[in-house]
């Protein structure tokens, strides 16, 4: 009896469904588990545990990171993909066990029967899951292999011992030699298909550590011989047209690779340490940095907010927040609002992350007299109708953007506060009379970054008594309080699958609290200009916090309690 029959007979199915399962059998050339799967009418747990039982071999689940990259040796993977087998493990008697999704294909069986006498192994079939092969097929390449056979051509390569140093000649030689050259771009492309926004390299005692910087948490990758520091770190400094035999002091550059048929934009900074020099790199994705005003996720009301400002015809817009909150993207966004063909558009940046076409970009470069400020003169010079200064950091350079805005131009820049209602006085620390203030300032946009919910695994769940009190306390007094009646509200937690590698968490999102320049705002600038006197001032005009903000996606299910509550303590 055939799967389709046999899950019409347990009621899986229905007689209807059957045709429309047969007709995509033909027309796409699938086998009746792939087309059963695709069009979602049971799960694949139930499907393959029907399928074990149907031909009496056990269905094996088993964690494809326990497996030995020597095991995946001995069935190639153009077999392993062709056939869908795939060597799962090597028992104490000698015998390998086999996975295979199509067990009563003849050809498969054929294609195993041969691997085994070339190989010499004998073996016992096991039953797995389509999804298990997926997973074990991403081992045949996975970073630990590919590094490995780099490194493997390499050993002949490199030999650095502890009390010599390589000549530049020789460093630049051994660089641009295929392995090595290999070694860096397999992690690079590692961090780019895993979404990494940063790659740390760090010389240890014994060890040269990779990390990748996952949603914001750094995660151990590999770990590579301490010998393989020079050559990689001397690799990376070519691709950004660094001094490769400057290990003293600090250098930034950067380059760019096309990784998976996409232009990818790497950030380089090294750092000399007391066991050699570090480097890290920003993955910047142009797809993924330059989003619109629509996509960075604010809510409803904080949108039409900073729609409103940016139709100013002049005026200051400050972003705010901690050092990797995503003002960056932010300003990106409102730049791309505001890039059109009569606009001219000049930046200062610090340094410039993404290319934008129609916009001029300039990078500062302090070591010369560059400077934000120094840079912000000039600009007023090239006829600007929007400036963007990548950050005000002194008196001079907020002095400019002030009188910038005052002369009928639209400036944006980020300053660093720790809230909205910080900006006033943080300007006026750095030398801004406070009259200026409110005819120059137009908006100010805070924002923290949480954590994104994995949509395949994410819990609904009910919140206690605890967290339903800080949700009503927020959300109390908005108009989407009214949606839910007597209180019954049901968040989301993480929970963990294969697809966010149980992590229950995959990307971020950031959470906004956007204050407009306003006439009650401008009196309290000029009378009592405190933090405490602007927030009482807001929350009196109804603003939404970045905690209320939190607490709306949490709800939406976007992310969890536990994060917004983390990120806005």
């Amino acid at each position: 009896m055939s799967l389709i029959q046999q899950l019409v007979k347990k009621d899986f199915l229905k007689k209807e469904d059957v045709a429309r399962i047969e007709y995509k059998m033909k027309t796409s050339g699938k086998k009746e588990e792939e087309a059963i799967l695709e069009m979602r009418f049971v799960s694949e747990d139930i499907l393959f545990n029907l399928k074990s039982d149907n031909l009496k071999i056990p269905l094996k689940e088993i964690d494809p990171e326990e497996i030995s990259l020597k095991i995946l040796e001995l069935i190639p993977e153009e077999a392993a993909r062709y056939y869908k087998i795939i060597p799962l493990l090597k028992r104490g008697d000698g015998v390998l066990e086999i996975g295979m999704v199509y067990p009563e294909d003849l050809k498969a069986k054929e294609a195993l029967n041969f691997l085994s006498r070339q190989g010499k192994f004998n073996y016992e079939v096991f039953l797995i899951k389509l999804s298990t092969l997926d997973e074990f097929l991403k081992q045949y390449k996975t970073l630990r292999e590919e590094v490995d056979r780099a490194l493997e051509e390499l050993e002949a390569e490199i030999v650095v011992k502890k009390d010599k140093s390589v000549s530049e000649i020789e460093l630049e030689r051994i660089v641009e030699d295929a392995p090595i050259s290999r070694v860096v771009a397999v992690i690079l492309r590692h961090a780019v298909e895993g979404m990494a926004s940063d790659v740390h390299i760090e010389p240890q005692r014994e060890k040269l550590r990779i990390r990748f910087r996952l949603d914001g948490v750094l995660h151990s990758s590999l770990s590579l011989p301490l010998k393989t520091h020079l050559a990689i770190v001397a690799r990376l400094k070519i691709l950004s047209l660094l001094k490769i035999d400057e290990i003293r002091l600090p250098q930034d550059g950067r380059f760019s690779a096309k990784i998976n048929g996409k232009l990818i934009d790497f950030r380089v900074s090294t750092f000399p340490t007391s066991l050699g020099e570090k480097v890290v790199l920003r993955v910047l994705d142009p797809r993924e940095g330059l989003k619109s005003l629509q996509k960075l996720g604010l809510e409803e009301a904080n949108l039409k907010v900073i729609q409103r400002g940016v139709k100013k015809p002049y005026g200051m817009i400050l972003v705010t927040g901690p050092t990797g909150s995503g003002k960056t993207t932010t300003l990106y966004a409102i730049l791309n609002t505001l890039n059109k063909e009569g606009v001219n558009v000049v930046t200062l940046e610090d340094p410039v992350e993404y290319n934008v076409a129609g916009i001029n970009q300039s990078q500062v470069k302090t070591e010369i007299g560059y400077t934000f400020a120094s840079g912000l003169r000039h600009i007023l010079r090239q006829d600007p109708d929007v400036i963007m200064v990548g950050e005000i950091r002194d008196e001079e350079s907020a002095d400019l953007a002030i009188n910038a805005a005052l002369t009928g131009h639209i400036v944006l820049s980020t300053l660093h506060t720790s809230t909205a209602e910080g900006v006033i006085p943080r300007l006026m620390d750095l030398g801004i009379s406070p009259f200026l203030i409110p005819s120059s300032l137009s908006l100010v946009v805070a924002q923290r970054l949480v954590r994104v919910l994995c949509p395949y695994c994410k819990e609904k769940i009910v919140p206690d008594e605890k967290l339903k009190k800080i949700i009503i306390k927020e959300i109390k007094d908005l108009p989407s309080y009214a949606d839910h009646e007597k209180n019954n509200f049901s968040i989301y937690r993480p929970k963990g699958c294969k697809k966010c590698n149980f992590k229950g968490y995959t990307g971020r999102i950031a959470i906004f609290k956007v204050l407009e320049m306003t006439s009650a705002f401008s009196d309290i600038i000029l009378k009592i200009p405190t933090e405490e006197a602007i927030l009482e001032e807001s929350q009196r005009q109804g603003l939404l916090s970045m905690k209320q903000e939190g607490v709306l996606k949490a709800l939406d299910g976007i992310t969890s309690m536990e994060e917004v509550l983390r990120t806005t303590k």
